[in-house]
């Protein structure tokens, strides 16, 4: 049997010897489309590494439309117009915060800076949002919330799913948010105003740590 691939900086995780194997092979048999392709699976974790990574956003799933996901939480691939209502809602809460703008829905300028983008599951059958939720990705979320809170580090929590995720954190000088979540059922109950972004820098300049540039650049997407 092939050894499923597994990103090199997070290999150490239980995960990928406890838990993966078998994940891969019902993915494997699963005869629906699965999203993101097979190589996008841990670009989140491939793109950030532990040593990288000083923002933590968590998401629920991958995009469900084919050709949006690319494995980061949040993100779709730099052409997808209309932009998810999600997504569309996080631009107008940073715009608001901060006055930048992005270019598209492309996050991986954000990952390049050191910030994580982590669903909790990492596949999802396309036009199935959620269908895999019960495959056993979640242990992955929770030992990458572990791992990363051995220093100190931001994490950006909305919604309730997110917070529920808080207990995985480990005591120490991190600054955790937490908001409703910016889909467009819950954005106005908390998420419009709260603003994370410029809350994030802050907390990291306080640190003499190099902000974010949350615009997205276009030579993160060449």
């Amino acid at each position: 049997m092939t050894t499923p691939y597994m990103p090199s900086g997070w290999s150490d995780l239980p995960f990928f010897t406890e838990d993966w194997p078998a994940i891969a092979n019902s993915i494997a048999a699963d005869t629906r489309q699965i999203l993101p392709p097979d190589h996008q699976r841990f670009a989140a974790l491939d793109q950030t590494t532990p040593e990288q990574t000083r923002v933590v956003i968590i998401g629920q799933d991958p995009y469900p439309t084919p050709g949006h996901a690319h494995g980061l939480a949040f993100s779709v691939e730099p052409d997808v117009s209309p932009l998810p209502r999600s997504l569309n809602n996080i631009f107008k809460e940073l715009i608001d915060d901060t006055g930048q703008a992005a270019l598209n829905g492309d996050l991986r300028h954000w990952a390049a800076q050191g910030v994580l983008l982590l669903n909790t599951a990492l596949s999802v059958p396309a036009g199935e949002a959620n269908g895999h939720k019960h495959l056993g990705w979640p242990k992955l979320a929770h030992q990458v919330l572990e791992h990363t809170s051995q220093r100190p580090t931001a994490y950006i929590l909305w919604g309730n799913a997110a917070q529920k995720l808080e207990s995985f954190i480990n005591p120490g000088d991190h600054l955790i948010l937490k908001s409703a979540h910016p889909s467009p059922l819950s954005a106005r109950r908390g998420f419009f105003g709260s603003r994370p972004f410029s809350a994030v820098n802050r907390w990291l300049a306080s640190r003499d740590e190099t902000t974010i540039d949350w615009t997205v650049q276009p030579e993160a997407l060449k």
